[in-house]
C-alpha cells in the first residue's frame, strides 16, 4: 500500500510516540497549529471547537478526553476536527502540571480538611491501588473534576481568543491571495485610463 512504512514500528515504539513525538515538540506544535489553521469552518466554529478539547484535556477522564470534548463541540456547535486537535492542550509535558493544579484548587473550592494531601496520596495510591482502587482514587478525583471547571474555563476562554484570531487572519490571507490570483493582470483605474488616451 502507498505510504505504509517498510519496517512496522514494534508496540514499544508505538508507546514511545505516543508519549513522545518522534522529531520534536516545536514540530509537533507547529504541525497541529497548521492542522487548526486548514480546517474549513467559520473561525467561531473553530475556536469554540479547539475550546472545547483543551476543556476537556483538563478533566481527570484520561482516555476520555476525545469523547468529551466531541459531545462538549456538538452541544455548543463548535468544529469536531478543532475539538481533537484541542485536546492536544493536555500532553504528556502539561498533564502533571494540569492535574496537581486541578487537585489544589478543587480542594481549596471544597475546603475539606478531610481531603488528602497530595504526599498522602502518593503512598495511599501506591500501597493500597490493586486492593482497594476505588478507595483511593475517589478522594482524588473529586477536587479534581470541580478545580478542572474553572482552569478549564480559563484555558479555554484563552484558546477561543487566540485561535478565533488566527484563524480569521489565515483565512483573510488566504481569500485575498485566492483573489489575486484569479485577476493576474491588474485592471487599470479609470482616471489611468483617461491619461493613456490623452
Amino acid at each position: 500500500m502507498l505510504f505504509r512504512r517498510r519496517n512496522k514500528p514494534t508496540n514499544i515504539e508505538r508507546l514511545r510516540v505516543a508519549v513522545w513525538p518522534r522529531h520534536s515538540w516545536s514540530r509537533s506544535t507547529r504541525y497541529f497549529g497548521k492542522r487548526v489553521l486548514r480546517l474549513t469552518a467559520t473561525p467561531h466554529a473553530i475556536a469554540l471547537g479547539f475550546a472545547a478539547g483543551a476543556f476537556a484535556s483538563f478533566t481527570p477522564l484520561v482516555g476520555f478526553h476525545f469523547l468529551l470534548a466531541f459531545i462538549i463541540a456538538y452541544i455548543i456547535r463548535g468544529n469536531l476536527i478543532a475539538s481533537a486537535l484541542g485536546t492536544s492542550v493536555g500532553n504528556p509535558l502539561t498533564f502533571p502540571f494540569i492535574w496537581a493544579s486541578t487537585f489544589k484548587i478543587g480542594q481549596w473550592i471544597l475546603q475539606s480538611e478531610a481531603a488528602p494531601v497530595a504526599h498522602d496520596i502518593h503512598k495511599e495510591f501506591a500501597k493500597r491501588l490493586l486492593d482497594n482502587s476505588l478507595d483511593v482514587l475517589l478522594p482524588m478525583f473529586k477536587p479534581m473534576f470541580v478545580g478542572a471547571v474553572p482552569l478549564g474555563l480559563v484555558t479555554g476562554a484563552i484558546c477561543y481568543v487566540i485561535v478565533y484570531k488566527s484563524v480569521e487572519v489565515y483565512q483573510n490571507r488566504r481569500k485575498a491571495s485566492l483573489a489575486r490570483k484569479r485577476t493576474p493582470f491588474p485592471v487599470p483605474h479609470p482616471v489611468e485610463l483617461e491619461e493613456i488616451d490623452k
